[in-house]
C-alpha cells in the first residue's frame, strides 16, 4: 500500500470559481462532486474539473494544505 493516503485538491467549477477540499479517495470524491452527490458549494456549479491535487501521509497534513491553498491559491504549482 502507498504511504500517501490523503489528498488536498482544487476543482474549477463551471462558473469559473474554485473549490478546495481534502479526501482519502481522490477519484471517488471528484466523481461525487461531478455527479452532484456533494451538497454544498459545487452542487450548483457543475460540471467541475480537477485542476490540482497533492498527496499527504496524514489527514492533518492534507487539511493544513487545504487551509493554506484557500488563503493563498496562487502559491500552488500546476501539475
Amino acid at each position: 500500500t502507498s504511504n500517501w493516503m490523503f489528498h488536498c485538491y482544487m476543482l474549477r467549477c463551471a462558473d469559473g470559481s474554485y473549490y478546495v477540499g481534502h479526501t482519502d479517495n481522490i477519484d471517488l470524491r471528484v466523481d461525487q462532486h461531478h455527479a452532484g452527490r456533494v451538497k454544498g458549494y459545487t452542487f450548483g456549479r457543475r460540471p467541475v474539473v480537477l485542476v490540482w491535487n497533492d498527496r499527504f501521509q496524514t489527514r492533518d497534513d492534507a487539511k493544513s494544505a487545504e487551509r493554506q491553498v484557500r488563503v493563498c491559491p496562487d502559491k500552488i504549482e500546476a501539475p
